[in-house]
């Protein structure tokens, strides 16, 4: 439908003839003037375009604040001219008003279910293909169309002269409810068909919610600590049926396209798969992951090529749909108890399965994280047998009701970890018992500590923990902390797994004759680890403090305590409030660094390091001091022609100064080399002072006294 068809149906729609001539003019409209009825239909359809390149293709073509100012603009004029607003308006995907409940609908066409192959293996296509074969008394080759078996719920849309004016679910097959307000709501889902002639065109397919958008819905829902999804399947189920259709609004879904239902004036294709092109040619989103092709043989090759990477789509699926390909032979085929003779689903293994929580045990990984882990009375789901899952946190345990003896319902995805993803409440026995988070860690005993708005907790016995033991070796010995050269994730988890390395003074004691006894590992490689180790003793404090992997103690932060204090006897017995007093040092912060140095075995470590031989310079630090360039910030651009950034920064620092990675309104100067780019740019945006390297040169020179920007 053009622009000139769109301003007729407008007008049509307010009861007015389209004029005899070519032109039209302002009487001949409603309130609104020609100019902005054409602004109206113009936006629309600017809008719907950019929602199928965003929505259905996932490749925006303008900037998300240009498609806000379009959007806001038809709100606008609609706003002023309320006859123009009609319910196929990309403005009225926000959700109406609260539903009392869904009305029935009456399917013209019966909305059937298909037949489960479930015989999960290649035999199962084989199965179909002989059934296919005998039903039609051919020996010939079938042709199939081969598609996803989408794991969400089955929608009916219905199009009236490419307009959609209708959605129900599938409900009995019968009849289903009435969740048109719903439906609107997502983006995917045209409301105006492109080129599409038929009075009635009825779409079926599958409403889902991509593994993306569910995972980042549960990630907000978390964070605000409101009820989580169970599933992606369960997401686009509830969704649809909320009474609400604002809240519907809120959950992202989305639609694809696989058969139809009733068809008015549009002389069908002759193939289901070219059906399936027409379709995506009207603007509906319709799967890629789709063949046609000819035999038992490729029905089987594409299940299987399809499980092979199952795990890797954007969206769950528990199997694939054949369908012979033509509309003729389908007829010939017809139905069998209500089920189709012409098509299948071939499932794969159940990725969902029940089964007894036994106990709840808390590992702890790498990076000190605390993670309850269910164990379960063994079941064979997502194709192997499972006997634990993680629950992820205190938190989702509350959340999901989950009682050690509870009956539950276990998901595993491929090689993704098994999760406990819910609780079957009726079956909970009467001796079943809440689980209680340990207060300190299981492996080395340190306070389990959690912290304000975190969801996990932690073991705090970084140093000590047999746990975190390889990740704090090579955390300690990365470039930018003790730069041991040489010390890799390999040859670390040797020294950790044959027990040579029990903690980080253990480095120190390596020598050439036991680093060359291990495996890939020739005499001259161990020399320049041992010449490494000793070269590395040799540091600075705020390399050292980096090393040591307290929470939150970043290169900067550690640059700002060992300036601000300048030894480190100072900063481990330094208070919450001394510690608050160092820049940019927050509560949470201090509070990791005074935990931290609370642990008498971390205490320990840091002793024995330091007898071990590393050593660095100290001083009285800046804490009694005010520097000329304390509490300003800095920003370094460009390419500076007499020094390095780094040196740049580095002297900036030693004079107070904090030489920040962007710039904002807080920021005091910009100084800007050749080359600079988008920082100089938001510089001049923001107003602040620009300086060149000379203007720099020159403040340095005088020791960052009388620093006016």
């Amino acid at each position: 439908m053009d622009a000139k068809q769109r301003i007729a149906q407008l007008r049509s729609r307010h009861g007015e003839a389209e004029p005899s001539g070519a032109g039209v003019t302002a009487t001949q409209l409603p309130a609104a003037s020609h100019e902005v009825l054409a602004r109206v239909v113009q936006l629309r359809e600017t809008i719907e375009r950019h929602n199928h390149a965003y929505y259905v293709l996932d490749a925006p073509t303008i900037p998300d604040a240009e498609y806000d100012r379009l959007f806001r603009e038809l709100q606008a004029l609609e706003t002023q001219h309320p006859e123009l607003l009609t319910a196929d308006s990309p403005t009225q995907r926000v959700g109406g008003k609260v539903l009392d409940g869904f009305a029935p609908v009456r399917h013209a066409v019966p909305m059937l279910s298909i037949r489960t192959e479930t015989d999960t293996e290649a035999r199962g296509a084989f199965n179909f293909d002989t059934r296919v074969k005998n039903a039609l008394e051919t020996s010939n080759e079938i042709e199939y169309t081969c598609e996803l078996k989408f794991d969400g719920l089955a929608i009916n849309l219905r199009y009236e002269r490419g307009v959609l004016v209708q959605a129900a679910t599938r409900g009995d097959g019968e009849s289903g409810e009435d969740v048109t307000q719903n439906v609107r709501t997502i983006h995917c889902i045209p409301l105006h068909l492109k080129d599409c002639k038929a009075d009635v065109l009825e779409v079926r397919g599958e409403v889902y919610m991509s593994r993306k958008d569910f995972n980042r819905y549960n990630g907000k829902q978390r964070e605000q600590g409101l009820p989580t999804l169970v599933n992606p399947r369960n997401g686009a189920a509830g969704s649809i049926r909320q009474l609400d259709p604002k809240l519907a609004a809120q959950r992202p879904l989305s639609f694809f396209a696989y058969g139809l239902g009733e068809v008015r004036g549009w002389e069908l294709p002759a193939t289901h798969s070219a059906i399936l092109d027409a379709l995506q040619g009207f603007g509906l989103p319709v799967c890629d992951e789709r063949a046609v092709v000819a035999g038992a043989q490729a029905l089987a090759e594409f299940h299987q090529r399809v499980a092979a990477k199952r795990d890797t789509l954007p969206f769950d699926i528990d199997g694939v749909v054949y369908k012979v390909n033509s509309l003729a032979l389908q007829k010939q085929l017809g139905f069998v108890s209500r089920e189709p003779r012409w098509a299948v689903a071939h499932k794969f293994p159940a990725e969902e399965q029940l089964t007894v929580l036994r106990d709840i045990e808390v590992q702890v990984g790498r990076t000190g994280k605390l993670t309850p882990v269910a164990k379960l009375e063994p079941v064979f789901v997502g194709g192997t047998t499972v006997s634990n899952a993680t629950l992820h946190n205190e938190d989702e345990i509350r959340r999901k009701d989950v009682h050690i003896g509870d009956t539950v319902i276990v998901r595993r995805a491929g090689d993704v970890i098994p999760e406990v993803v819910g609780v079957v409440l009726e079956r909970r026995p009467a001796d079943a018992k809440p689980f209680v988070m340990p207060t300190t860690c299981p492996v080395c005993g340190s306070h389990a500590v959690r912290e304000e708005g975190e969801a996990d907790a932690r073991c705090s016995g970084g140093l000590f923990c047999a746990a975190q033991r390889k990740q704090a070796i090579l955390h300690f010995a990365s470039r930018r902390m003790m730069d041991i050269e040489g010390l890799g994730d390999k040859l670390v988890d040797q020294l950790v797994d044959e027990h040579i390395i029990r903690s980080l003074p253990d480095l120190y004691r390596l020598d050439v004759a036991t680093l060359a006894s291990l495996d890939r590992m020739a005499e001259k490689s161990a020399q320049n680890i041992v010449a490494a180790l000793e070269q590395s003793k040799h540091t600075t404090l705020n390399r050292f403090l980096f090393a040591l992997g307290i929470r939150h103690v970043g290169e900067t932060t550690a640059k700002d305590l060992a300036r601000h204090f300048g030894k480190l006897e100072a900063i481990m017995s330094a208070s919450v409030e001394q510690l608050l007093q160092v820049p940019d040092v927050g509560p949470v912060v201090a509070q990791s660094i005074a935990d931290f140095f609370a642990e008498d075995h971390n205490k320990e470590v840091v002793n024995e390091l330091r007898k071990s031989g590393v050593h660095w310079e100290e001083n009285e630090g800046t804490a009694h001091l005010v520097l000329p360039l304390t509490g300003k910030t800095f920003v370094l651009t460009g390419t500076l022609p007499k020094m390095s950034r780094d040196e740049a920064k580095t002297r900036l620092e030693a004079l107070g100064a904090k030489v920040a990675g962007s710039v904002s309104k807080k920021t005091d100067c910009v100084v800007a080399g050749t080359e600079a780019g988008s920082k100089l740019d938001k510089a001049r945006e923001l107003k602040v002072p620009v300086w060149d390297e000379a203007a720099l040169l020159a403040l340095l020179a005088n020791n960052g006294e009388g620093f006016t920007p």
